[in-house]
């Protein structure tokens, strides 16, 4: 849709100020922008200030280019956008529509009250399409917690944008789009609603493994109370396919986890526009090649990186000794804090990062420790190949078991196996007690209590913290791993529906930590 070409002059007593809103991106939250054009006299010249990146700037040569293009003469005058407020850095090329239409408002071609209470954001390029950008979700949702009910976004990102139930959407094409509908009668704006249906989306299932029932167990375990799980094993062992698995024995995510996901995705450019929520729980598997920007975040955009993306569902790192020198390392942070900030010229990003560490790895260089008669590793290549994993990243798994090879019977067996539907149930109900249990507290699972509150919840009776003392003394066992032993222990009680603590429970959860003296040379860390 294309007005003929027309040239639109200014007069010099005619009003020449006019604002626009918009938003910009703060991690994966928006703040309200107000963009600002004065046409006033003097030199003919079109300025833009208010802390801008390279590619906000640039804004200027699209607007004015696209201005032309659909027949607006832009008036030989001294024309002055800014962004506001201007102590907020903006980056980002969705500034390009709101400026252009607070152009035409400042020129007396669109009515100012007819996009008050509206929020703008899109790409133009140069003959004035619409092109989409990144985080209108995020935008649309904050912008209507503030009030704001109309938006008029580009119309490849319509979808996205009415997922926020309540907005009103208006998707446009081209420039003139804008034009033709405010020049003759109110927008069509669009109601969003939110639609979380079932992509199809499908994990493989349990019931395709064959033997390893320790390993399912362990995964039973770390599912039920969130617990990271590490598994060391030589090739063939099926610690890959197991990990495959692992969100299909997961809960299925709740409204507002599929709306912070989404949220993540939609900040990468990475949300589909087909009116759907992100459903299903994330399974992020990183090269061990993966650059520190890509699996953290960053960037000269500071964008979210593979941990942000598998918030709320699991990370697997497979090979985790082969990562480069201090990546694993990198790690250690958001595993305690569940987020990640990141910090780059003056700009500070924070970035949901609660995610399920799920390693593997082999016993060796070779892949067949302890097996001696295969083994070709000498003592110091073995402790080379354990120290690339350090001991604090150890210390920040719950669960570490070993995977052993298959025996013929094994994989030949015909026998029905557990599906992950029947696990999956014993999960959910595990969840269910648990955020019945920490209803008034900051944490939902067992593996983010904290320490103030492991008396209260992980109490010991005398039996059990009686045999706790003996295998703290016998074991070595360190104050951190400690508590780890309590939780996944609080997490087996869980999934028995027991609401003590006993000295089976405890006795499983420090199986899960026995590896430990077979390859770091610790009983438990």
């Amino acid at each position: 849709m294309h007005l003929s070409m027309h040239f639109i002059p200014i007069g010099i007593g005619e009003y020449m100020y006019s604002t626009v809103r918009t938003a910009v991106l703060d991690g994966i939250n928006a703040i309200p922008v107000q963009v600002e054009v004065d046409i006033s006299t003097g030199m003919p010249v079109f300025d833009m200030v208010g802390n801008l990146t390279p590619e906000a700037r640039e804004a200027k040569e699209r607007v004015k280019t696209a201005l032309h293009n659909c027949g607006i003469a832009l008036p030989a005058k001294r024309i002055t956008v800014n962004l506001s407020p201007a102590n907020i850095r903006k980056a980002g090329t969705g500034f390009d529509l709101p400026i252009a239409v607070a152009i035409m408002m400042a020129m007396g071609i669109i009515d100012e009250q007819k996009l008050k209470g509206c929020t703008l954001c899109g790409e133009l390029n140069l003959n004035g399409e619409i092109l989409p950008v990144s985080g209108i979700l995020p935008i649309v949702f904050d912008e209507y917690g503030r009030g704001i009910e109309h938006f008029i976004i580009p119309h490849k990102n319509e979808n996205e944008g009415k997922l926020v139930c309540g907005a009103k959407i208006y998707g446009i094409n081209h420039l003139n789009d804008i034009i033709e509908n405010l020049e003759s009668s109110d927008a069509i704006f669009k109601s969003g609603i939110t639609d979380s249906r079932d992509c199809g989306g499908k994990y493989a299932d349990f019931a395709d493994v064959n033997g390893q029932k320790f390993i399912k167990r362990a995964c039973e375990v770390a599912a039920g109370g969130m617990h990271n799980i590490l598994l060391v094993g030589p090739p063939g062992a099926g610690k890959t396919m197991i990990a495959e698995r692992m969100p299909s024995i997961l809960p299925p995510l709740t409204e507002n986890e599929k709306l912070e996901l989404s949220k993540i995705y939609s900040v990468c450019g990475l949300l589909d526009n087909d009116n759907t929520l992100k459903v299903d729980r994330p399974f992020r598997n990183p090269h061990y090649s993966v650059t520190q920007a890509a699996l953290i975040g960053g960037g000269t955009k500071i964008s979210p990186g593979e941990i942000s993306l598998a918030h709320n569902g699991v990370l697997f790192l497979d090979e985790l000794a082969e990562f480069k020198g201090g990546m694993l390392d990198l790690l250690r942070a958001p595993l305690e804090e569940h987020c990640i900030r990141l910090s780059r010229a003056g700009r500070n990003v924070t970035y949901p990062a609660n995610f399920l560490l799920f390693g593997a790895m082999n016993p060796c260089s070779c892949g067949y420790y302890p097996d001696m008669q295969r083994c070709r590793c000498s003592e110091p290549t073995l402790r080379r190949y354990f120290d690339k994993v350090s001991q604090p990243i150890i210390d920040r798994i719950d669960i570490c078991v070993e995977a052993t090879p298959l025996s013929f019977d094994e994989i030949s067996s015909t026998s029905a196996n557990e599906t992950s539907e029947d696990i999956r149930k014993r999960v959910i109900s595990c969840h269910e007690i648990q955020k019945k249990r920490y209803a008034g507290e900051t944490f939902l699972y067992n593996s983010k209590i904290t320490t103030d509150k492991l008396e209260k919840y992980c109490y010991l009776n005398k039996r059990e913290q009686n045999y706790m003392e003996n295998m703290y003394e016998k074991l070595g066992l360190t104050a951190r791993t400690y508590h780890k032993i309590l939780k996944v222990a609080r997490t087996i009680a869980d999934l028995e529906s027991c609401e003590d603590i006993k000295t089976k429970h405890l006795n499983e959860a420090i199986c899960y930590r026995s590896i430990n003296e077979k390859f770091w040379g610790g009983a438990c860390g």
